[in-house]
């Protein structure tokens, strides 16, 4: 598994593996100079999330929302490799496990590369996707075909939206989408139909 790389640039690599019966999908991005990584939502089963690690220096897990199908595994994998869970501070009283540092927005270096953390509420309090060139990890926040879902007592869909709008679609078109759950998009493909999901409420 760790020979497969799904996407890279010039700063970075990045793997997946889609694990447990929601199928999860769980990143590693790695710094291409150093092999610096992180791990992106410990979903479910921690033998392959450490593999998926394998060959690289793991810093920390990164969790995109505080839900339990996205941090099932992280415990055991954050004990197997000695390194943090870190959420945005915002979905601490939703996660199911303690976290142990707080992922706020801005610079996040890992190695000597750099992604931006963006808070994009609406899903979660604290929902945060992870950017760097050419590609964007969008946790439950957006999908192919729409938004995440928003029917939890502290969810608001034009938050969500908001969040899209200002935030995400910002990006350039040809953006690679890799969502939580399910195939890659584009920011171009998704960003026309922002006007249809506003009218439809999800």
């Amino acid at each position: 598994m760790g020979a497969t790389w799904h996407f890279e640039n010039r700063q970075f690599r990045i793997r997946k593996a889609v694990v447990g019966t929601l199928e999860n999908n769980v990143y590693l991005v790695t710094c291409r100079q150093t092999g610096a990584s992180v791990i992106v939502d410990a979903a479910d089963d921690a033998t392959a999330v450490v593999d998926l690690a394998a060959g690289t220096d793991p810093l920390a897990i990164l969790t995109t929302h505080g839900h339990a199908d996205h941090v099932g595994a992280a415990r055991d994998v954050a004990n197997r490799l000695g390194i943090p869970i870190r959420l945005h501070p915002a979905d601490w009283e939703i996660c199911p496990i303690e976290v142990d540092e707080p992922l706020e927005a801005g610079e996040l270096a890992i190695g000597e590369a750099v992604v931006q953390i963006i808070h994009t509420p609406g899903h979660t309090p604290g929902s945060t996707v992870i950017v760097t060139t050419g590609a964007v990890l969008t946790g439950d926040t957006l999908f192919p075909g729409g938004p995440g879902a928003t029917r939890f007592r502290y969810s608001d869909f034009d938050q969500i939206m908001d969040s899209l709008e200002r935030r995400i679609f910002a990006l350039p078109d040809d953006t690679i989408v890799m969502p939580g759950h399910g195939r890659d998009t584009t920011i171009g493909i998704e960003r026309p139909a922002l006007p249809e999901w506003r009218a439809r409420r999800w």
